[in-house]
């Protein structure tokens, strides 16, 4: 019997530590298709950027003050545009960093913005700008009820896609 105790003890203990550097996630809504599905099976992990700096292109999931249709706290999906101290500008629908148009091969064809013509951001240091892969439907970085994302709001950056099966993919 006290071998059983200290089997379960070791698997929680075990559970405890890899859930402090990993956080399964479940992708709710299709704001990043084709890159990302609802009902995907993602890990974030929790700890990228305790070690390390934000990258434009990673995916994470952050905190808001959205809430869900149950009245919890919404977590959203999104991919990293812009970095403290960068300008965005979106004009006719194209992304342009610093002045440069983002080439941007993840988002789906035709996938503009129309109605963000002329809009200026300049990310504020220790914050983040946000854009969803599927821009008609996203909401992020845009909308004031979003904004900019602070970096401690960041729960993790999505590391590997586990399901479907048949769409495993490392980030």
């Amino acid at each position: 019997m006290k071998a059983w105790i200290r089997d379960l003890v070791v698997a929680l203990a075990l559970a405890f530590i890899i859930l402090q550097f990993i956080k399964p996630t479940i992708v709710r809504e299709n704001s990043m298709e084709p890159t990302l599905h609802d009902g995907d099976y993602i890990f974030l992990s929790r700890q990228s950027y305790t070690f390390g700096e934000p990258k434009r292109g990673d995916i994470i999931v952050f905190h808001t003050e959205l809430k869900t249709e149950t009245g919890s706290e919404k977590l959203l999906i999104k991919r990293i545009i812009g970095l403290p101290g960068d300008v965005i500008d979106i004009e006719d629908g194209l992304v342009y960093l610093n002045g440069e148009l983002l080439e941007e091969d993840y988002i789906p064809a035709g996938g503009t913005m129309p109605h963000d013509a002329g809009s200026h951001f300049e990310v504020p240091e220790d914050s983040l700008f946000c854009l969803g892969d599927n821009r008609g439907v996203s909401k992020d970085s845009r909308y004031s009820d979003v904004g900019y994302i602070k970096i401690d709001e960041v729960v993790g950056k999505a590391v590997i896609r586990l399901y479907p099966f048949n769409s495993i993919k490392v980030f």
